[in-house]
């Protein structure tokens, strides 16, 4: 049974990030000619509701706010939870 990995979809070249593009990874993209491994692509944040594209956010302290000022942790908090 081939190994299941749970990888950010961004990496497989899905334009899913906060600005609407992607971030091939050619490591991880090459896990795709692995038969032994089945990749599962998922975008935490979208999973959480946020749109693409979306504002930029960090960390700040134990929240994560968007560069508007918008504290979008709980967002975050269910895309995690999702995935």
């Amino acid at each position: 049974m081939p190994e299941k990995i749970l990888v950010s979809a961004c990496l497989l070249g899905i334009g899913c990030r906060y600005d609407g593009k992607e971030k091939e990874n050619p490591r991880v993209k090459k896990l795709l000619e692995n038969p032994d491994v089945v990749l599962i692509p998922v975008c935490p944040e979208q999973l959480g509701g946020l749109s693409t594209p979306r504002t930029a956010s960090e960390r700040s302290g134990d929240r994560v706010i968007n560069q508007a000022g918008e504290d979008v942790t709980v967002q975050y908090q269910k895309g995690a939870e999702q995935a």
